[in-house]
């Protein structure tokens, strides 16, 4: 979070994005667990109508609000995309989850600033778990403010990622190096890893080749629990293309886990 100098939140910018969250929760109890018809996008994803109605509630809700903004989505193409002011929508991550019944799963909303992301929002509709930063503000678990573990070692340290068959070969092979160091890893948990890792449940969250809208809300939500995050570089996550990213609960653990990822 940027504390000394925050740069300041269009009015109602928190208020729509909490009630768009409120929206996609009645879309997705909807189709929730009634296997709804998938359809494959052009990187073979599943993609559900459940998907495309929430991201275009989404849009129509910020094009009337806040025209000038632009809005870069998971479903539909760009709008405005060289607008100072951005929102990156991913209506549900973890589609392939939600697909199975699984409550591991979320729907992500997300600000920026000239590609900072300011404010972040994930939602777990069914659970009704909501986390909310911005950076004028730490980060609320359900109106209640969280923090990161204290974990400084990899020894101790419990990692999430979400889903192995996206590293390449070269990247499962350091991954490898790190997940021998850590004492638990688990799988397949998406955006809802992130809440845990802001909640102090888990220590480190490693992904490689996600996009923007798989990862800028978490960047607030995470550091505004007192967690970092950065790529596999160490510098700020970039909003464009696909990145691979490392966060971590405190910096000493995030500096012992890029050591390894660095091999």
């Amino acid at each position: 979070m940027n504390e000394m100098n925050p740069i300041q939140l269009p009015p109602t910018a928190v208020s729509l994005a909490q009630q768009m969250a409120d929206e996609a929760r009645t879309i997705i109890h909807h189709y929730f667990r009634t296997r709804p018809e998938v359809d494959a996008k052009a990187d073979q994803s599943p993609v559900t109508i459940a998907d495309r109605k929430i991201e275009l509630m989404m849009r129509q809700w910020i094009e009337k609000v806040f025209p000038e903004h632009g809005i870069k989505g998971e479903e539909f193409s760009h709008r405005n995309p060289d607008a100072d002011w951005c929102w990156h929508l991913d209506p549900i991550d973890g589609t392939k989850s939600f697909l199975s019944g699984s409550l591991c799963f979320g729907t992500q909303i997300a600000l920026s600033y000239c590609e900072q992301p300011i404010l972040g929002l994930i939602d777990q509709p069914i659970t009704k778990e909501r986390w909310l930063a911005s950076n004028a503000q730490e980060t609320q678990f359900n109106e209640t403010p969280v923090l990161t573990s204290a974990c400084v070692e990899l020894a101790n340290a419990v990692m999430y990622t979400s889903d192995p068959a996206c590293f390449s070969q070269e990247q499962m092979a350091r991954f490898s190096q790190l997940q021998q160091a850590v004492n638990l890893v688990r799988y397949s948990h998406d955006c809802y890893a992130a809440g845990l890792l802001a909640l102090g449940q888990i220590d480190l969250l490693v992904e490689a080749n996600i996009y923007p809208y798989d990862i800028a809300a978490q960047i607030p939500v995470i550091e505004g629990a007192g967690g970092i995050v950065t790529d596999w570089h160490g510098r700020q996550p970039r909003l464009e293309g696909q990145v691979n990213i490392v966060a971590a609960a405190t910096r000493e653990l995030h500096s012992k886990a890029l050591a390894l990822l660095q091999r």
